[in-house]
């Protein structure tokens, strides 16, 4: 079985960034994720990370698996499952049971889009019902859809869709917006938009695919399609008994990015880190790098000047 210096699970800002100071440190990286670029691929409009005064979500990950590349990092398309301390290293085990041999890890595996838990829910995914208004959005030229949140995901996708979309409901829970300010008041001037607040969804229907989305109040919104961006959540748990969680589920780290278990590291969203950036993601997986190399090295390494 072939082994790495370090197994870096998840591609999204940190997982790459962390692969590039890996790299570039000669340490054998390899990244393991269900696709590269994360809650960003998500995101057709960044305007916050620097060096950018605009880029999309998919453009910007692009580059950073491009510059992984370069340096050497490999990359595998895959879903881990489980990670057994062996002596003074891990073992990663995939769902296909393929198991990669490392001297240590870097959790970057991010968060996964959250459900609704409605009927119709998981019946129509990928039949309607879609979560990335990025990847999906072109599929609704001309049609009527729903798009469901309040925080900047939501509002995000209501401003993307209204360049393809014919009617956009935008659908919330709540009076107010969780969203910045500025999409907020951008999204309130496009015509093609309805504002539906205090508004829960019930259920999805359909036949082969979405024909509408029932609210609890019994209103029913004739739709094509319905776009759920009610945020993220962890996928931890399988975790608890290698890594110490906080009672949200996030890998609880120090500053350093050093788990409670030596030699697994965690970056970006995953961790208790606050602020979820993509900037803040990158940051952390350049440092989970860096203390990798320092734990391979031994501890008498100095990453930066003289301290």
């Amino acid at each position: 079985m072939e082994k790495y210096d370090v197994v870096i699970v998840g591609a999204g800002a940190a997982g790459m960034t962390a692969a590039i100071y890996t790299c570039r440190k000669k340490l054998k990286t390899l990244v393991i994720s269900a696709d590269v670029g994360g809650q960003a691929l998500l995101t057709d409009h960044i305007e916050n990370y620097p060096g950018y005064e605009a880029i999309s979500g998919p453009d910007l990950m692009s580059k950073f698996q491009m510059q992984a590349i370069k340096f050497g990092a490999e990359l595998i398309t895959g879903r881990v499952t489980d990670i057994t301390k062996k002596g003074k290293s891990f073992s990663v085990e995939l769902s296909s049971k393929d198991k990669y041999d490392a001297k240590t890890v870097i959790l970057a595996s991010g968060k996964t889009p959250r459900k609704l838990g409605i009927p119709g829910e998981d019946k129509f995914m990928g039949k309607g019902v879609a979560t990335c208004a990025t990847c999906d959005a072109p599929l609704f030229g001309d049609k009527v859809v729903a798009v469901i949140g309040g925080g900047n995901s939501a509002l995000e996708a209501a401003e993307l869709l209204n360049d393809f979309a014919k009617k956009i409901y935008l659908v919330h829970r709540r009076e107010e917006f969780r969203a910045d300010e500025v999409t907020i008041n951008k999204v309130k001037k496009m015509k093609k938009v309805e504002i539906l607040t205090n508004a829960v969804p019930k259920e999805v229907n359909g036949d082969k695919f979405v024909d509408s989305l029932i609210l609890e109040d019994g209103k029913e919104l004739k739709v094509d399609g319905v776009f759920i961006e009610i945020g993220y959540e962890l996928d931890t748990g399988w975790l608890s008994k290698l890594v110490k969680l906080n009672k949200q589920g996030e890998i609880i780290v120090d500053g350093g990015t050093n788990t409670s278990q030596k030699g697994i590291f965690a970056a970006g969203d995953v961790s208790t880190v606050p602020y979820k950036q993509a900037v803040i993601s990158a940051g952390e997986g350049a440092k989970a790098g860096l203390e990798v190399y320092k734990h391979i090295k031994g501890e008498a390494v100095v990453i930066d000047w003289d301290k």
